[in-house]
């Protein structure tokens, strides 16, 4: 980046990462929070899809117009901007009195989040400008930012042990003034693009298609049938809007340059598999453990274990590999054992298996993410055509969290679905979740293949290592 020292990069880089850290520690953290969230504060298995979803609509849909604004503003700018609305905004958080109150208030810090990610993409892409430094700085990202899934679920527990659900915001706090300090200065600047145009209704309808959308998946989860019906309708309705607004459009909300690139959409299929099947599998499984199994919030961070240690270390070796041969192998590879694992995990809660083996298949699903993660963000960024870096992350991100957004709605509409069937029958509702997680994923992958095989590749290109 003109104007910053190489001593400095590092820095920023960390600063940088440690943003995306807090934005999806946020996510992983309140997993096991869910009994003490819903002793402390009431409410069903509903509520608490929404205490999680209310976070990742907001989050995807306006990452959709959050890397235009990237591009418009500055992504330093937008990027220190919602560090600092997520630090106030976790303190609010802490002090929420009721359910919905913090289900708006995680929509918040959803809007904050959406202002990092990408101008975070596309702050590194400035940092490291060739391609092999790149993909290093991606990975050191993804490695930074992975760790937040290792620690999220036992600095969840310890903190839900020491003082309740509401001290995983506050963790927050520290994290949103360190990453400031880092990234402060004139030097880390991004120029701004005054000219792109930022289409508000277009981004109004999505978020309104969204939200409804997740309205109706866990309405119907619950049996609720004439509120099923009517957000439904709505969504649809709003949907249609949302395309009609985009034909005619001069500035859309989806960038149809990066929609048409070569190799994109498949990429972006795949951000959405590993989206819905890791936060589904985050919120369908506590449940399990701690209501039916009687673990303790500490015991069920410890036993995510197997699923986030490898996201804290592998991304450093996925990014070696996609410098030397390339993104696909590890997006594909990814993608297969985060299949196998979740699959895995199913059967083991159908069957009543051992904790051992549940470990294995939380593993596989654990290096799955961490494969596929680092590979399909330097793709995606890569992919994109000049001058729409931050359009690309915002559009990968966006797709990410809509993936998120509906696993936790179906995958937890199973589990309601079950608790409806009767008592004890709540394992096989979380079993099922789990294997179409699975199905997703083998999907995902098999697109993946089939698209390679129909036509010739135009590859992200195979980056050389640098030699020392």
């Amino acid at each position: 980046m003109p104007g910053m020292s190489p001593d400095r990069k590092p820095y920023a880089l960390l600063g940088i990462a440690l943003g995306y850290f807090m934005v999806l520690l946020d996510m992983t953290v309140l997993s096991v929070a869910e009994p003490d969230l819903s002793r402390s504060l009431g409410g069903s298995v509903a509520g608490l899809q929404w205490a999680v979803t209310g976070y990742t609509v907001a989050f995807g849909a306006l990452l959709l117009s959050a890397g235009a604004a990237a591009d418009r503003f500055g992504a330093h700018r937008l990027f220190r901007g919602g560090v600092a609305v997520f630090g106030a905004g976790s303190l609010l958080c802490a002090a929420a009195p009721e359910l919905w109150t913090l289900v708006v208030l995680r929509a918040v810090l959803g809007v904050a989040a959406a202002a990092c990610v990408p101008s975070s993409m596309a702050l590194i892409t400035r940092l490291y400008p060739d391609p092999a430094g790149r993909a290093r700085a991606v990975a050191v990202w993804a490695a930074v930012s992975g760790a937040a899934l290792a620690a999220g679920p036992i600095a969840g527990g310890l903190l839900v042990g020491l003082g309740g659900w509401r001290a995983v915001f506050l963790v927050n706090v520290p994290i949103a003034a360190l990453t400031l300090a880092l990234v402060s200065g004139s030097a880390l600047h991004c120029p701004a693009a005054p000219d792109r145009r930022i289409d508000r209704t277009g981004q109004v309808l999505a978020c309104a298609a969204l939200a409804l959308g997740t309205d109706a998946l866990i309405a119907l989860g619950g049996r609720h049938w004439a509120h099923t019906a009517w957000s439904c309708a709505a969504a649809v309705a709003t949907g249609v809007l949302f395309g009609i607004r985009e034909r005619r459009s001069t500035s859309p909300v989806l960038s149809r340059a990066v929609l048409r690139a070569p190799g994109m959409a498949a990429m972006l299929l795949a951000g959405a598999a590993v989206g819905f099947t890791l936060t589904g599998a985050l919120f369908v499984l506590p449940l399990l453990l701690q209501q039916r199994l009687g673990y303790s919030a500490v015991g069920t961070g410890l036993a995510f274990l197997p699923m986030t240690l490898p996201t804290a270390f592998n991304p450093l070796l996925t990014g070696r590999i996609v410098a030397r041969t390339g993104p696909r192998g590890p997006v594909l590879a990814g993608l297969c054992l985060l299949a196998a694992g979740a699959a895995a995990m199913g059967a083991v809660v159908w069957t009543g298996a051992p904790y051992a083996l549940l470990a294995a298949g939380l593993a596989a699903a654990g290096f799955g993410v961490s494969f596929a993660l680092p590979a399909l963000t330097t793709a995606v960024i890569t992919l994109a055509p000049d001058g729409s870096a931050g359009a690309a992350g915002g559009l990968f991100n966006a797709l990410r969290q809509l993936g998120a957004t509906l696993g936790v709605a179906v995958l937890g509409a199973f589990v309601t679905v079950a608790m409806h069937r009767g008592e004890g029958r709540a394992d096989h509702g979380v079993a099922e979740a789990l294997l179409l997680a699975a199905a997703v994923c083998a999907a995902a992958a098999t697109v993946a293949v089939a698209g390679r095989r129909a036509r010739r590749e135009v590859a992200v290109p195979v980056l050389e290592p640098v030699r020392r």
